[in-house]
């Protein structure tokens, strides 16, 4: 066993996946204000390790499947501002699985306070590119975690 730190992966709160995020120097403007693009950082990261928390991880995927995801659409809104040294959340929730896409709805949070919210719908894709129906393992592993709530 090793004491060595682990990046965290979040948690699961019924069908929402939780990821905390910490505002670093680097993810500010001149103003100490989260760049705008930066929200989008934040999203990806809560996708991720809400599939990496479900079982899937992506790089693996890919080896033993040829399958990875795109994203094929996205929206944003920006709520309020977040700031240096804000603690964040990163709610992500599957919303509707396709035969070769996934749609996810997420709001980054600050305590209770929405600071950005975001859906996004990501495309299943083969190596060349082109779509690719979602794997029986990968459905299988994110059906029970759909939610229209």
């Amino acid at each position: 066993m090793t004491d060595t730190p682990r990046p965290t992966t979040g948690v699961l709160r019924g069908c929402v996946h939780v990821l905390p995020v910490r505002v670093y120097y680097e993810d500010t403007d001149a103003a100490g204000i989260v760049y705008y693009a930066n929200y989008l950082k934040f999203a990806e990261r809560g996708r991720t390790e809400m599939l990496r928390t479900l079982g899937v991880e992506q790089e693996r995927l890919r080896v033993e499947t040829g399958m990875q995801f795109v994203m094929h659409e996205g929206e944003v809104k920006y709520r309020r501002p977040a700031r240096l040294d804000d603690a964040l959340t990163v709610e992500t929730a599957l919303v509707r699985l396709g035969a070769a896409s996934v749609n996810m709805r997420q709001t980054i949070k600050r305590d209770d306070e929405e600071v950005a919210r975001f859906t996004a719908s990501v495309a299943c894709t083969g190596p060349d590119g082109k779509p690719m129906k979602m794997p029986a393992q990968l459905r299988r592993a994110l059906q029970d975690f759909v939610s229209n709530g």
